[in-house]
């Protein structure tokens, strides 16, 4: 996989960041309110240091239900203390009373009148702290979140996205392909948004390389681009949208190949085809080219070289593309690995 560029080139800023319980911090922001009355509980719960499956594994082992009966809104990531939503049914209230994990806390509990579906959630809220920071490099680094919040971040895929040393990529194109047969079908389909997120992430990265080369780097607006309105809905406007796209109304999509999906026109086509395969059967989708962090805030703590940087980002997007695009460069899962304290200065 080729490497993800940003739109801002300034020089590289020095920190580092670990995906651990205590450095890396995530809180579900939902879509809507609950209604407090309803069939189903909701439950708003903390966790540390598991995976979204396994704690609904582990809850519906508790309650003795199939893991499907569990609603949840979003996949949340291990190696972080996390607070998202999960539903079950309002009759294990009683039962749920007396729930105790030393990985999972129930915060609090209301009723709603449905359960909640995978991508009911606004976005997430995320608390970061970024290690071996300068009381210069402080200051630069608000400076450039803030720009990247005003100007739009690139919206790529993760490094999470393609699996420990892209070893997923492989795999997934070697199924697509027919060499290989994958029988299980979340292994499957998982397999398959690695193959359209790789296409993805190459697209924007040749969009992005010419917003630099050519409109200074901000992001530069094709003819035939497709556009994604606050609602979701797409189109393809016959003037090109210049004022809708500064005032953060319309945003500029990239493709998810595959079957019954708008694909762009004109200027934009003639890009975006490199990274299309038209004969994919699965569903396509498009997804937003830039995003706008939100809620930007910094507090830097001297004695301990630390800036703690919290940020709202909307759903399906990776709060580690916002770090990349301030540091200028790429992370992989080892970059962001904890090593014992001792060596910590020296990773």
């Amino acid at each position: 996989m080729r490497k993800r560029e940003y739109l801002d080139t300034t020089s590289d800023i020095s920190f580092k960041f670990f995906q651990t319980p205590t450095d890396f911090n995530v809180d579900e922001v939902m879509d809507g309110e609950f209604k407090g009355k309803g069939n189903y509980l909701i439950l708003h719960v903390k966790k540390v240091e598991m995976t979204t499956w396994d704690m609904v594994a582990i809850f519906a082992e508790y309650l003795a239900v199939p893991a499907q009966k569990i609603g949840y809104a979003g996949l949340k990531d291990k190696h972080a203390t996390t607070t998202q939503y999960i539903s079950v049914d309002s009759s294990y209230e009683k039962m749920l009373k007396k729930f105790h994990h030393k990985q999972i806390k129930i915060l609090k509990t209301t009723r709603h009148s449905h359960s909640i579906r995978m991508g009911d959630l606004a976005g997430n809220r995320f608390s970061i702290n970024l290690h071996f920071v300068d009381n210069i490099d402080s200051g630069r680094i608000e400076k450039v979140a803030r720009k990247i919040a005003k100007n739009g971040l690139p919206n790529y895929f993760g490094y999470q996205r393609f699996g420990r040393d892209n070893d997923s990529i492989k795999q997934a194109q070697d199924m697509i392909k027919g060499e290989i047969f994958i029988e299980d079908n979340k292994i499957k389909n998982f397999l398959i948004s690695i193959y359209q997120s790789t296409f993805f992430n190459d697209w924007l990265r040749e969009r992005v390389e010419l917003s630099r080369e050519k409109n200074d780097g901000k992001f530069l607006l094709l003819d035939g681009d497709v556009y994604m309105s606050k609602d979701k809905k797409l189109s393809t406007p016959k003037i090109m949208p210049n004022r809708e796209f500064e005032n953060n109304r319309l945003v500029p999509t990239g493709l998810l190949c595959g079957r019954d999906v708008f694909r762009a026109r004109d200027e934009a086509r003639e890009i975006e085809k490199e990274y299309d395969d038209e004969f994919l059967q699965e569903k396509g989708y498009r997804r937003e080219a830039l995003i706008y962090p939100k809620d930007i805030e910094c507090n830097y703590v001297r004695k301990e070289t630390k800036l703690n940087i919290s940020f709202t980002l909307p759903k399906g997007s990776y709060a580690t593309v916002f770090l990349e695009s301030i540091a200028n460069k790429n992370y992989t899962a080892k970059d962001v690995k904890p090593k014992m304290n001792k060596d910590r200065k020296n990773t």
